[in-house]
């Protein structure tokens, strides 16, 4: 029919979503897990909070590929990490579980970055190397920085746990180590700008 080539029917363009409202939505399915078990946990205790963890950690990452149509490969890790001790921890009815996660998920990260290193391979480059611009040099630097955080993450964690109550250790999970991360991006953050403006390694 004439009226399949006529211009007024071809498809416009897709717009879009505005970059600010992106990253706020971006924010919304990274932390919102997080601070639902805090608030479940402060009401209903730490099994229910765990539960809400783990349903709501699952819904953020199938928004995620339905948004992006990818899913990061960290946070599929931080997923898979959740469900495997958020289970453990319903099914044996002992939040050690739980409370363990954060220091054997960051030690495996940084453990994969070390051996990827003295691999002579850069396991960060391979999964960023699309969306940041840097030498070599530059990506072995922030690797450090990466393992460096995330013993951080461990070491403190474990202080965390072994130390505070229950709802003091929920506290410290849902503030206390999300600012450690937030510092640690800041750090990087500027690190990434002055390497790429000096071009170092270039």
């Amino acid at each position: 029919m004439e009226t399949q080539n006529h211009p007024t029917n071809k498809q416009a363009p897709k717009k879009q979503a505005p970059k600010k409202q992106t990253n706020g939505i971006k924010l919304l399915l990274e932390y919102g897990p997080l601070l639902l078990f805090f608030f479940v946990n402060s009401q209903y205790g730490i099994y229910a909070g765990t539960a809400t963890l783990v349903v709501a950690t699952v819904i953020a990452l199938i928004i995620s590929w339905i948004m992006t149509r990818t899913i990061p490969k960290i946070l599929a890790f931080g997923c898979a990490g959740v469900l495997v001790f958020g289970l453990l921890t319903l099914i044996f009815n002992d939040d050690t579980f739980i409370k363990i996660k954060p220091t054997v998920v960051s030690l495996l990260i940084a453990g994969g970055l070390l051996v990827g290193q003295l691999m002579g391979r850069n396991p960060l480059k391979a999964l960023m190397g699309g969306q940041i611009d840097l030498p070599d040099r530059g990506w072995q630097q922030m690797g450090k920085l990466w393992m460096a955080m995330f013993v951080v993450i461990a070491a403190s964690n474990e202080w965390a746990w072994r130390t505070l109550s229950t709802d003091g250790w929920v506290s410290f999970k849902t503030f206390g180590l999300t600012g450690i991360s937030l510092a640690f991006g800041v750090i990087m953050a500027v690190y990434i700008s002055r390497h790429q403006q000096g071009g170092a390694g270039r």
